[in-house]
């Protein structure tokens, strides 16, 4: 089939990179660019700004972006999203959330979503698996611990009933979950390269130091995350294998 017939990937935005990264463009084509996809495979859509949603059975798969914004505030854009999100992996939709799309798809499928009592998370963390993830579609081909990107305040105290954790940090017990068979919430950035990383850790300076920690010697430790940047290429991989999803006009 050729490529330009595939059903295309949504890229739903719901936050804008730290005003320092924004040279680097927005969310979407971070993600873009770290999962190997073209521009003429992806639809862009702006849910904090009130873009309309569409029909997820015209879709490969969605990811979901990171943001600045907090789960609990309930705004409005991001209640509207979330239910959206409910209904397109209740279809069966390949979904995978990142950061704050990992909070709302928990919170969209009865999950809570709350600040962090370990603090604010920032820097390059390890990341560990527990034994479900190495017979889960994306995280089965990652090692049992892996580098990652991450920075974040809230967190998934409880994940959704009938989800599957698949991993965790030091901070965070509740890094990564699977629902059902399609769909992913990753607390951690894949699609971060080290320059992102080091610029959010610069950006949330005065944030670290209130929760105890050196933010010079936070963005000294930044390292390559290659094993956490895959996850976006295989989320692309296993949504073109769903069936009843490939070769839609």
């Amino acid at each position: 089939m050729n490529a330009a017939r595939r059903a295309p990937f949504l890229i739903v935005e719901t936050g804008q990179p730290v005003d320092s990264l924004k040279r680097y463009g927005r969310f979407p084509h971070w993600i873009r660019v770290a999962a190997g996809l073209a521009a003429r495979e992806v639809v862009e859509v702006n849910a904090e700004r009130g873009d309309p949603l569409p029909s997820p059975q015209d879709l490969a798969g969605v990811i979901v972006t990171g943001s600045a914004a907090f789960v609990t505030d309930r705004a409005e854009w991001s209640e509207r999203t979330a239910g959206w999100i409910r209904e397109a992996v209740q279809d069966g939709t390949p979904l995978l959330g990142i950061c704050y799309g990992h909070q709302l798809l928990a919170h969209a499928l009865g999950g809570q979503v709350d600040y962090n009592p370990a603090g604010r998370e920032s820097g390059t963390v390890f990341i560990d698996l527990h034994p479900p993830a190495f017979e889960d579609p994306l995280f089965a081909a990652m090692p049992a611990r892996f580098a990652a990107h991450a920075t974040h305040l809230q967190t998934v105290l409880r994940p959704p009933e009938g989800a599957t954790v698949l991993a965790r940090s030091e901070q965070d017990g509740c890094h990564a979950f699977r629902w059902g068979g399609q769909a992913w919430g990753v607390q951690f950035h894949p699609e971060f390269a080290t320059h992102h990383m080091r610029g959010y850790v610069n950006a949330r300076a005065e944030c670290l130091r209130n929760h105890g920690r050196c933010p010079r010697t936070v963005a000294r430790e930044v390292s390559a995350a290659p094993q956490a940047r895959q996850l976006l290429r295989r989320f692309v991989q296993h949504a073109r294998g769903t069936p009843g999803r490939q070769g839609r006009a």
